[in-house]
Parts: structure tokens; C-alpha cells; sequence
């Protein structure tokens, strides 16, 4: 069973990760039989596991709290300007 994520940022890494494997292991597409692409990507998949690190978030919880309550008056102002602009038509 696999975990994904309610949001679509899970699908980001997966397209940089691909996007990674694209440009340093299938390309140049000089390959003559499926056992050197084979070959190719599990001696990719060593390397990378080998020298992988956890990702350093910047982003952090209190920043998203932030950005929410910006989000939210934001938000309030626009329904009240919206308010006042119906009722003086």
C-alpha cells in the first residue's frame, strides 16, 4: 500500500524525479537493446539511493499559518468590497 498525498504536490516530486532520470540516464535515447536501458537505470537507482539526503523544507508550519490568515482577510476584504459595490448599483 502506498500513501499519496491529498494534494498534488506528491505528483511535483514525481515529475522531477523523472525529469532527473530523463536528462541523466535516458538521454541521450543511444540505446540498442532494452537490457542497456535496464541496465542503465538500475545502476542509476544504485547511485542516486546511495547519495540521497532528506529534502530540507524551508516551508514551514507557521509559515503556511501565516499565509492561510493573509489568504483569509484577503478573502474577507474582497466579500466586503463585493458587498459594498452590490449594494451602491
Amino acid at each position: 500500500m502506498v500513501h499519496t498525498f491529498v494534494h498534488a504536490s506528491w505528483l511535483n516530486q514525481v515529475e522531477i524525479f523523472f525529469s532527473i532520470v530523463q536528462c541523466k540516464v535516458v538521454s541521450p535515447n543511444d540505446f540498442t537493446h532494452l537490457t542497456q536501458v535496464r541496465n542503465r537505470l538500475r545502476a542509476f537507482e544504485d547511485r542516486y539511493n546511495a547519495t540521497a539526503q532528506p529534502f530540507q523544507w524551508k516551508f514551514t508550519t507557521s509559515d503556511l499559518d501565516d499565509l492561510l490568515a493573509r489568504l483569509d482577510r484577503n478573502t474577507l476584504a474582497e466579500r466586503q468590497e463585493e458587498s459594498s459595490v452590490a449594494l451602491a448599483a
